[in-house]
């Protein structure tokens, strides 16, 4: 490489020619592919927006005018750009940044965004701030047309568009969210796109920008050439970038929606270095739920733009058919969709992951739980792990099981899930969540239970003196916590919890005639959590409660046996713990 080891800052480009720029590009991809193919991240949004982030830097001064990036999904060239080659580089630099942007690494990035929608509230602001303060910068956001399905860029555009002053939204168009794109505002992108930005109907006019079409969004020269035309402009102007999702690698240009992220590769062949092979939950609940609508035509499931997270690829959509359906990047929408769906008489599952439910609390609470209606919510992914501080899933429990109505479950065996999903869809009494396990675990002498039958918990094993009342993921945590107590001499009673919303009050009087000490684990954060309802139980009696689970806290990329060690959450720990007290 040749220009991309003499960039440190975007001062470094100012006086590069279209030649060297073009060369600059194509070392980009390079570096990005490298950092992807050796610890995965986000592949085709930044192949696709390297000559974006090229020209940008080149007209622009950031950090004096701001870019937003809306996701970060595009950002690594913008973090090469400025100062953080070496995050793409070498894989000691690799572990020193994060994917997404964050102002602790740069001054060049003014956010920590890793969901998506937000990046034109947050320039809109920035610029509201400016000219308060009579400043004079811009203000850029860039985001991209699988942005616009989500409720809070829509809204950022309205309000942007009547700010009266300098902001630049760039709308990165490269027909794609992470899989297909849905929802009626993208045939205005199509008729956009076909009429090359002269169509008489335009979104984007209509809310009163500005509007450039830019047809060659990877041409370098055409895009020097409109940015410089827009820069300082004095009201809000709207860039409509055509770009290729993938530029640049084959596979990414072919597979789009493949490649929008991966793990490691090998770059030569596109193959995955990590074995997704056996069992796992996403199969199973899909089988499930497909023998489901075979038989009753009435259930249906909804996804809010994420269908690779369930592993729902273009061929099970295809199989699905008129019962599936893609809302959209739009998680809000979504809890409201299948609220209203259970109302009409269906049975509609909404898949969502634990970091992204976090949109959803007032859909939850008013358009689902104060209604009753019978919808099923499944939570992927939720529990304590070492994912960067954007894509958290510790904060679910806390948040839905402390909302009046809704039944949230959390299973620990394969059988249980199916049991507590099947009687999700068919009951009529209550929304139910249920948290989709982490591990594959089978109990082949399983017993249906009625759910019905509100917060009553599973007795596992019978003892005294300590209980352990070990819920969802954390079922073999329980199992080995009670086997090294059990080496103490001491014999521990196990419990289920099965519902993470409420207190079995008859088998906690219970416990108090032979135990003196009750355990609560649990994958998630512990304030708000599940723990605490047992231990205000028990606050006013002898029966002392230790609490296991993650502090309230934002961590970025921590190991999970580290996390563990630090939340006490090893065996090993919780025992030393438990002998403590007693």
């Amino acid at each position: 490489m040749t220009y991309i080891e003499k960039i440190s800052s975007p001062e470094d480009i100012k006086n590069l020619s279209i030649e060297e720029l073009t060369s600059l590009a194509s070392e980009i991809r390079e570096a990005v592919l490298n950092r992807d193919s050796l610890i995965g991240g986000h592949v085709g949004p930044n192949l696709g927006i390297v000559e974006v982030a090229i020209a940008l830097h080149k007209v622009f001064n950031s950090p004096t005018d701001k870019i937003v990036w809306d996701v970060s999904h595009q950002c690594y060239p913008h973090k090469i750009l400025t100062g953080r080659k070496e995050g793409f580089l070498t894989e000691a630099g690799m572990q020193e940044i994060s994917g997404y942007t964050n102002p602790d690494e740069s001054k060049h990035d003014h956010f920590k965004i890793g969901h998506t929608s937000t990046a034109v509230s947050l320039a809109t602001g920035l610029a509201k701030a400016r000219d308060l303060k009579n400043e004079t910068h811009n203000i850029i956001a860039v985001l991209g047309d699988g942005s616009l399905s989500g409720g809070e860029a829509l809204e950022g555009l309205s309000n942007a568009a009547v700010l009266g002053s300098n902001i630049l939204i760039i709308l990165n168009d490269n027909e794609m969210s992470i899989a297909e794109n849905h929802g009626g505002l993208y045939h205005n992108l199509r008729t956009l796109r076909s009429t090359k930005g002269t169509a008489s109907d335009n979104l984007f006019k209509a809310l009163g920008f500005n509007y450039h079409y830019v047809e060659e969004g990877n041409d370098l020269a055409t895009l020097l050439n409109v940015f410089k035309k827009v820069k300082d402009c004095t009201s809000p102007t709207l860039l409509h970038i055509r770009t290729l999702k993938g530029k640049g690698y084959p596979f990414a240009e072919e597979n789009k929606e493949r490649w929008h992220w991966s793990v490691p590769f090998n770059l030569q062949d596109g193959t995955p270095k990590i074995s997704f092979e056996g069992e796992n939950f996403n199969d199973i609940t899909y089988n499930f739920l497909n023998q489901k609508i075979k038989k009753d035509p009435s259930v249906v499931i909804v996804n809010a733009g994420t269908p690779g997270v369930f592993g729902l690829t273009e061929e099970r959509r295809t199989a699905l058919g008129k019962n599936y359906v893609d809302v959209g990047i739009a998680e809000e929408h979504g809890v409201a969709f299948t609220s209203a769906l259970a109302k009409g008489g269906c049975k509609p599952v909404f898949m969502v992951m634990s970091s992204f439910v976090q949109r959803t609390y007032d859909q939850l609470s008013q358009d689902l739980a104060l209604n009753k209606n019978p919808a099923v919510i499944l939570v992927a992914w939720g529990g304590i792990s070492g994912a960067d501080m954007t894509h958290l899933c510790t904060f679910d429990i806390p948040l839905i099981s402390n909302i009046p109505n809704l039944v949230y479950l959390a299973p620990q065996t394969v059988e249980e899930y199916l049991d507590m999903l099947n009687w999700g869809l068919e009951q009529q009494e209550h929304p139910v969540v249920i948290r989709m396990p982490k591990s594959v675990i089978h109990n082949p002498n399983f017993k249906s239970f009625d759910y019905e039958k509100l917060n009553t918990y599973d007795v596992q094993q019978s003892g005294q003196k300590v209980a352990i009342i070990s819920a969802g993921s954390f079922y073999s945590l329980g199992k080995e916590v009670a086997s090294l107590l059990e080496e103490k001499g001491i014999h521990p009673t196990l419990i289920n919890p099965r519902y993470l919303t409420g207190l079995d009050v008859d088998l906690l009087e219970k416990l108090k005639e032979n135990h003196s000490l009750v355990l609560t684990l649990e994958d998630g954060e512990l304030d708000g959590g599940f723990g605490e309802k047992i231990s205000r139980f028990y606050a006013s009696t002898p029966i002392k409660t230790l609490c296991f689970g993650a502090f309230k806290e934002f961590t970025d990329r921590v190991p999970l046996e580290e996390l563990y060690k630090k939340y006490h959450l090893t065996p090993e720990q919780i025992v030393q713990d438990a002998l403590n007290i007693l």
